[in-house]
């Protein structure tokens, strides 16, 4: 029998394989796909690190995640986290300003720029508002974190299986409770036994949650969108990218940042089409035109006419919010709404500290926080 059983290995499932590994206890990881696949939602070369947000606990949050992010680095021996600083801009000044206000109440370094210094700064870009440059935003390595995370893990004593689907999750009910210590996990052939199981599988947690919570609390339902960014190749090689938000005023928002042999990642942030996560679909013309008509507009210094597609999934709550609580000896931790790379350490200590019982995490981030709990 082990200790836990993680169900889902992308980042969020192998950091917290690494962090209960850790702890002492026997962990098992199960994937179901190749690791590093690119079905979900960890794969690919780069995501953003940015603290711009319009939330104080937030933003105390990320640097959070950065210490830990730090930690990792400083004990794998590699690089994870790139800082090449971050913009962010759009609606006037209204949200500038408000992101200047939290910036400088947590003393973090930033400036506050016009939209002529900025250009003038990054003339591969175009701004019409107020810019926040923000010093420590950047990008984080996504494969390389991932890959390292899995590397730890199994150097820590976890069991990492690939190719490996859990089709069912069982737990001996106790009376009008939930019994820890009784939980069964078919997968791959076999009925493996755990204390406690924790799902981390992303836009795969209902189907694998159905029925488990019943009668003790509800998951919200997760919205599954496969988002279509591309990878476009800048006008001079030489050019300045840092990570940038652009939020604009139909109240979308764009994003993009640098990578290395591939070019400027940009993509509008949860305009996908609504899909089915076991069923791959042909990307969405009118999501791909949209994209080229923003870079064509807001992005002098890329290419529009030579770009990559690439695609991922996002899980997406009704609040935005993440989903990260346990009830009985299931943890679930979900809905990460294409937010959640840069906060995968921190996310891992909370799944942790909820199956040692050392904590949890924010309230904001608990079940009762999006759905209230029936009495069980």
């Amino acid at each position: 029998m082990y200790d836990v059983v993680v169900i889902g290995g992308g980042a969020m499932g192998s950091a917290a394989a690494l962090r209960l590994a850790d702890e002492g206890r026997e962990v098992l990881l199960l994937e179901q796909y190749r690791f590093g696949h690119d079905r979900g939602g960890s794969h690919g070369g780069t995501r953003l690190f940015r603290g711009a947000v319009d939330d104080a606990d937030y933003l105390d949050r990320v640097e959070q995640a950065r210490v830990l992010w730090n930690e990792l680095e400083d004990r794998a021996g590699v690089a994870l986290l790139e800082v090449t600083g971050g913009l962010d801009h759009g609606t006037g000044d209204a949200i500038v300003s408000t992101f200047r206000d939290l910036f400088g109440s947590r003393r973090l370094a930033h400036e506050v720029l016009d939209p002529d210094e900025a250009a003038e700064r990054w003339p591969g870009m175009r701004f019409r508002s107020p810019v926040l440059y923000q010093e420590g935003s950047g990008r984080l390595l996504c494969d390389r974190a991932v890959a390292t995370v899995q590397a730890l893990a199994r150097s820590a004593g976890a069991d990492l299986r690939e190719g490996t689907r859990a089709e069912a999750v069982r737990v001996e009910r106790v009376g009008d409770g939930v019994a820890d210590g009784r939980v069964t996990v078919e997968a791959g052939g076999e009925t493996l036994r755990a204390r406690q199981v924790v799902v981390t599988a992303g836009p795969w947690a209902p189907a694998l949650l159905d029925g488990l919570l019943d009668g003790i609390a509800t998951l919200p339902p997760l919205r599954v969108t496969q988002e279509q960014p591309r990878f476009f190749a800048p006008r001079a090689a030489s050019a300045a990218w840092p990570s940038f938000v652009h939020w604009r005023t139909d109240g979308a928002e764009s994003y993009g940042l640098y990578e290395a042999g591939s070019g400027v990642k940009v993509g509008l942030h949860a305009t996908g089409p609504e899909i089915d996560p076991d069923v791959r679909r042909p990307s969405d013309p009118d999501v791909d035109a949209a994209l080229l008509r923003y870079v064509e507009e807001w992005l002098p210094g890329l290419d529009p006419t030579r770009s990559t597609p690439i695609s991922c999934l996002y899980d997406n709550t009704p609040r935005e919010t993440f989903v990260i609580d346990r009830v009985g000896p299931v943890t679930v931790a979900t809905g990460f709404c294409g937010q959640g790379f840069k906060f995968v350490p921190l996310v891992a200590r909370y799944v942790a500290d909820l199956v040692t019982g050392a904590g949890g995490p924010p309230a904001d981030y608990r079940l009762a926080a999006h759905v209230t709990f029936r009495a069980g």
